[in-house]
């Protein structure tokens, strides 16, 4: 018996049967977990397979450095930027001199951002200024109001201590608009416009296929996914882009926010809208090993941009898994394993120079280099990065965050 279905319908059944082969996997991600049973952590190309999306592969890159005339970001070439759907739609658009807008977000749960909460930033910020386009940032206060512990007072405190950390990443205040979702579906019309037609074309059932929802979870959680989905549409910012519906949307984040934007892209041709394009990043992995992703709940996984340069050190060396042998003389013999080193994986991110990346994974993996240097190499590194981090975000005021958030045209024409 054959069963055909269109659009949601389909994309549920087929995330219905993801649900289950998710159980049977060993990898298991959604918006709100990962856990894979690899030391190596979550085979990404599995992955890519099973939500659907396509892997961004030499030819892609090639084609950004040739219509922007720069070399891809470091996180683009070492693969950390791996996945995307319709990447080509808004690269067309750049070549034909037509307008896009940039869309990602943040989900205040701590008032100290870690280092993986900054990977999306540093690679948005890259292409904000790489294709010259605005870019909304989204703080989602009420979802995590809705799943965690926390008043609305602390949550809207914790969203505007992290649009510090944000913008201090050196955002242009000209063309970056932050807000909060507390503080904005209020004051824009439109924007609830928006997201009441994407509730009204999604039905319970279809969100629990999507996001696994259960009986016993509260109605705003399930309602929440379509304030998520609507700021990748145009017309939710009219004082931006002047009503349009025309303009296309990049959305780049970590693949676990992807289910998301699959039922957004679905969505989005009944509403007379634009499917939005995606580029999706790995999770950085926690210190203790690749099999979850560093985490704000737990401290001593992660690495803070409030970390003291001690701290930073006592966190690498304590608990930062190695990849090395159980003694100096069989790692001299066998050399390293830099696919589930932590201090190597943190490298790939944070050390820009492709030649010195590329030495040190020889040295180590042949034996030549001790776990010890890899974690002194790390540390000088993440220690002036969140050094260097610091310094910026105690320029950053509250006045800055509200100019940032204050309902404005942006520097653009459209």
């Amino acid at each position: 018996m054959s069963i055909i279905l269109d659009g949601l319908e389909n994309m549920v059944l087929e995330e219905n049967i993801d649900n289950e082969k998710s159980k049977q996997e060993d990898d298991f991600v959604d918006p709100w977990n990962v856990v894979s049973k690899s030391a190596a952590g979550v085979d990404y190309d599995k992955l890519t397979q099973r939500f659907g999306s396509s892997k961004i592969d030499t030819e892609l890159i090639a084609r950004i450095e040739k219509i922007t005339g720069k070399p891809a970001h470091h996180l683009l070439r070492r693969g950390i930027f791996f996945s995307h759907r319709d990447f080509h739609n808004v690269l067309t658009c750049y070549e034909q001199n037509k307008p896009f807008f940039l869309y990602t977000g943040r989900g205040p749960s701590s008032e100290a951002l870690h280092l993986g909460h900054l990977i999306p930033f540093i690679f948005t910020k890259w292409l904000q200024e790489t294709f010259d386009v605005p870019l909304i940032i989204q703080l989602t206060d009420d979802e995590k109001f809705l799943w965690k512990d926390i008043s609305v007072d602390d949550v809207c405190h914790l969203a505007f201590e992290n649009a510090k950390d944000i913008i201090a990443l050196g955002f242009d205040v000209e063309k970056t608009f932050i807000f909060s979702d507390f503080n904005f579906i209020g004051q824009c019309h439109d924007f609830y416009k928006n997201i009441v037609k994407v509730q009204r074309n999604v039905t319970f059932n279809q969100v629990k296929g999507i996001f696994g929802f259960g009986d016993s979870d509260c109605i705003g959680k399930i309602s929440f996914p379509a304030i998520q989905a609507a700021p990748s549409f145009s017309t939710s910012f009219p004082f931006i882009f002047n009503g349009r519906k025309d303009i296309n949307c990049l959305i780049p984040c970590a693949i676990d926010q992807d289910p998301y934007f699959r039922m957004t892209r679905d969505v989005a041709p009944k509403l007379g809208y634009l499917k939005p394009s995606l580029i999706h990043s790995v999770f950085i992995p926690a210190l203790q090993g690749a099999q979850t992703k560093m985490s704000a709940s737990d401290p001593n996984s992660s690495i803070f941009l409030t970390d003291t340069p001690n701290q930073i050190k006592n966190k690498i060396n304590k608990y930062a898994f190695s990849g090395g042998g159980a003694t100096v003389e069989e790692h001299r013999e066998k050399g390293g394993n830099c696919d589930v080193d932590i201090s190597f994986q943190y490298l790939r991110f944070f050390l820009e120079d492709d030649e010195r990346l590329e030495t040190i994974r020889e040295e180590y993996s042949s034996g030549k280099l001790l776990t010890g240097f890899l974690k002194k190499e790390l540390i000088g590194i993440l220690q002036r990065v969140v050094a260097e981090h610091q310094k910026r975000r105690q320029a950053v005021t509250d006045d800055t965050v509200r100019e940032f958030m204050r309902v404005r045209k942006l520097k653009f024409n459209y």
